[in-house]
């Protein structure tokens, strides 16, 4: 798949979902979970349901510092709105049930406990989705040039900063000789 135009122009972007549609998605998910209360057995609490993701993730399940949140992609989810709706949201609430459940480093993230509670709530197990994303704003990554003795490498901002604060170096998978930074560009 082509990469979306990081350039798109104002007049191209999809519009985010509206306040409506955001309440569809807050009940859906907590129908969804309720329906693994029941099938389960066990009660799982609703838990906050945020609408700040950007980018090509259509949402996430996150816990952290004790609290738990299912983050969405308003602007994914006003161009597909029904798929994520049916695909969406059951993901993200397997992950938390996952979360509850065996805890998020017992398992794999998309493991085995993982499809069995997809299973459960009626969805197909699927770790990604094949969108496009044209019109969806993206996040603007820098890259960093790198090369080893047979080719060049372009590394994420954090790879690049654990390099330069010497915490870690990477190997070139073919020649395993160190990448070394090129320098600005």
């Amino acid at each position: 798949m082509p990469k979306p135009n990081k350039q798109t122009v104002a007049s191209e972007l999809i519009t985010p979902i509206t306040a409506q549609q955001r309440q569809l998605v807050v009940n859906a998910t907590y129908q969804c979970i309720d329906l693994a209360s029941t099938r389960l057995q066990q009660v799982f609490a609703n838990i906050p349901v945020v609408f700040d993701l950007k980018g090509r993730a259509a949402g996430m399940y996150r816990s952290y510092q004790g609290t738990q949140e299912i983050r969405y992609n308003p602007w994914l989810f006003a161009k597909y709105f029904d798929d994520n709706v049916q695909n969406t949201i059951p993901h993200e609430v397997a992950h938390y049930l996952s979360d509850v459940l065996h805890g998020l480093r017992n398992i794999r993230p998309h493991g085995r406990q993982w499809c069995e509670l997809m299973h459960s709530l009626g969805a197909v197990p699927s770790r990604k989705h094949t969108y496009d994303l044209s019109g969806i704003p993206q996040r603007n990554l820098r890259r960093y040039a790198y090369r080893c003795a047979c080719r060049g490498y372009e590394l994420s901002r954090q790879r690049h900063l654990r390099i330069t604060r010497g915490q870690g170096f990477y190997l070139c998978r073919q020649c395993e000789t160190n990448l070394l930074y090129c320098g600005e560009e």
